[in-house]
């Protein structure tokens, strides 16, 4: 990560003491930075910003370095984007989005870092580390997005095969259904007496009383021809007279 630490000399024409103590605040932060003691640092930062009666961009960078480096990103982001807006030359601002584009970087959100090395090229085309790290974010990005694309993928195809799985369970289930109702009516049709239906009773009762009345039929007819053959018989024999001749 680049580095600046603004050496601040400011004479101020009203209320010089309390210049000085900022001036005196950004001087100690400085000397902690570079000793590692960022903690201390971001309070001697903070502490001049306090004291200091107007933005002060180089202070905001050197907050955001500091605050960087204790892995508070999002809280550096907001530093950096403050100096860069605020700044009142192009170097602190391009050093300021250069910087915005490693805190985006860290966050692994590397759109807005390589959107944040490019404004700072734009500034200051001829920084090589600048360069660099946008081509660094460019090649992180690529991986990300084909990364998300292939999740996106194996998601689809995961989803795909759940909603075909349920489909098959559900369309088994129906035949399970089906076939259960299937068996249960046949079960119900064994147990019920095999009664004959009352159309059929009816139509045998009529073909019995049919048959009844034929052979009766058949039976006066014999009969009537018996007694035919028996008078004709009787006919055909000689009569006795009572008298004698």
């Amino acid at each position: 990560m680049k580095i600046l630490l603004a050496i601040f000399i400011a004479i101020f024409s009203l209320q010089i003491a309390t210049a000085q103590s900022a001036h005196e605040y950004l001087r100690n932060g400085d000397e902690d930075y570079l000793e590692g003691n960022y903690t201390q640092a971001e309070e001697d930062y903070r502490r001049a910003l306090t004291k200091s009666k107007k933005p002060v961009p180089q202070g905001k960078y050197n907050l955001g370095n500091a605050i960087y480096q204790q892995e508070r990103y999002d809280e550096a982001i907001k530093q950096y984007e403050e100096a860069a807006q605020t700044g009142n030359n192009a170097q602190i601002k391009s050093d300021a989005l250069h910087n915005l584009g490693n805190a985006y970087f860290q966050k692994q959100e590397f759109d807005k870092s390589v959107a944040a090395y490019k404004n700072a090229l734009r500034l200051d085309p001829q920084d090589n580390g600048t360069r660099y790290n946008l081509a660094q974010a460019q090649r992180q990005l690529q991986l990300q997005q084909q990364q998300q694309q292939q999740q996106q993928q194996e998601q689809d195809e995961n989803q795909e095969e759940q909603e075909q799985q349920e489909q098959d369970q559900q369309e088994q289930q129906d035949q399970d259904s089906e076939q259960e109702e299937q068996e249960q009516s046949a079960s119900d049709q064994n147990q019920q007496p095999q009664d004959k239906p009352q159309e059929q009773q009816q139509a045998q009762e009529k073909d019995l009383s049919k048959e009844e009345a034929r052979k009766l039929l058949e039976i006066m007819e014999g009969e009537e021809q018996k007694v035919q053959e028996k008078m004709k018989k009787a006919q055909s024999k000689p009569s006795k007279s009572d008298k004698d001749w």
